[in-house]
């Protein structure tokens, strides 16, 4: 691995970034979150549709094949033997797979303010690794005017044909933008857990004509705790004495609402980060039909602008000059149709009635082996072998009985 700093033999001005800008990185480092918030990311991504929402968009990136691809006069081939290819479908460094790689830049994107930095080794134009860095040892400083990004590692400037950056749209990440949502919903998980442990939520009222000190109250509280909170408890029958009477609380509109509330922050949640609700396993109301139907807005909407977002990081930076304009990167989307396999079978007999593909191509889809004459287009349906030559020849037996 080579160290990105530069040498002693050209020595730069360090830039000396000012607090009075904090991002939210810094805020939480210092334990200042922005008014209005009241969770820091690493709690945000421990409430479970948000790192369900996250996980779904940055895996589902990471498991389609890329490709590179190299124009040849009006046509496209596949190129197989490249660095930045090599990089991203085999071993991006030392201890990194290029999945993990494609997984963490895009989960970064969706988490952090900044987006996902990573830092491309390469000797002459030729890369050589791809590794991602702690938080902080890299960092972007954007031009007010125009915001063209300037990096810098370790108080060092870097340039950007090293760096690869993917990021969302806006200047805030999804999971700042959702912040409130996602605090809302981290609220109501710890309100239902402690509502259900060890019987937090008070049954009802105890009443008593008698007046009571504060002493006695407290001896009747820890008498009726020990006999009656928690789960080997429950059910049991309580004795009152001295005309005390127990009263049930009757439950509020908003207790009752409860479970509904819920489910609205998890669509909160599922809309910041754009995945269907069913994705995110809310299935009240996901049927045969629409559960198709979100799948395709997923890859449609959601997912394939992350995967345009990652080609143009790629092609930026692991691509030279010369070779920028003849290749690109792209990923191969064919792959989320796979799980129909009768959707996929229908589409591959269509396109080959209709002379699009011909069967070799389409084997080559499947993972199969080329197979003799597989190489003509074709309609089976109504291309059928020749019939011999109708040349009114008798055959040797109509001969012989003289007809």
């Amino acid at each position: 691995m080579v160290w990105p700093f530069q040498s002693k033999a050209a020595p730069v001005a360090v830039e000396q970034k000012s607090l009075g800008d904090p991002t939210a990185e810094l805020l939480e480092l210092f334990g200042a979150m922005p008014a209005g918030t009241s969770i820091s990311n690493a709690e945000a991504i421990s409430v479970p549709a948000v790192s369900a929402a996250v996980r779904i968009i940055s895996e589902a990136a990471a498991s389609l094949d890329l490709k590179l691809k190299r124009r040849v006069g009006d046509a496209e081939e596949d190129v197989t033997d490249h660095p930045g290819l090599n990089l991203l479908t085999g071993q991006a460094n030392g201890w990194t797979s290029g999945f993990e790689l494609i997984r963490d830049l895009v989960g970064g994107a969706l988490t952090k303010d900044t987006g996902a930095l990573c830092y491309v080794t390469k000797v002459g134009n030729e890369p050589r690794e791809l590794i991602v860095y702690r938080d902080g040892v890299i960092g972007v400083d954007e031009d007010d005017k125009t915001g063209e990004p300037k990096y810098r590692i370790g108080g060092q400037f870097a340039s950007a044909k090293n760096i690869m950056r993917v990021r969302g749209p806006f200047t805030k990440c999804p999971l700042s933008m959702a912040r409130s949502a996602i605090s809302t919903a981290s609220a109501m998980e710890g309100y239902a857990n402690g509502l259900w442990s060890n019987g937090a939520r008070p049954g009802g009222v105890i009443e008593s004509p008698k007046p009571i000190g504060s002493t006695a109250a407290k001896e009747m509280l820890v008498g009726w705790k020990a006999a009656f909170a928690g789960k080997s408890n429950a059910g049991k029958t309580g004795l009152l004495w001295d005309g005390a009477v127990y009263k049930p609380m009757v439950m509020t509109s908003v207790d009752g609402q409860f479970n509904e509330s819920r489910t609205f922050q998890l669509l909160e949640i599922a809309r910041a980060f754009r995945v269907p609700p069913g994705m995110l396993f809310e299935l009240t109301r996901n049927t045969w039909g629409n559960s198709e139907q979100q799948a395709k807005e997923f890859i449609q909407y959601t997912l394939i602008p992350w995967l345009r977002i990652l080609e143009a990081a790629f092609n930026r930076t692991l691509l030279s000059d010369e070779e920028r304009g003849e290749y690109r990167f792209v990923f191969d989307i064919d792959d989320t149709s796979q799980a129909d396999l009768t959707a996929r079978a229908t589409a591959i007999s269509t396109l080959i009635t209709a002379r699009v593909l011909n069967p070799n191509e389409a084997r080559d889809w499947l993972g199969m082996p080329p197979r003799d004459g597989g190489n003509e287009f074709a309609n089976p349906a109504i291309d059928t072998a020749k019939p011999a030559a109708n040349d009114n020849t008798p055959s040797p037996k109509e001969a012989a009985n003289g007809k």
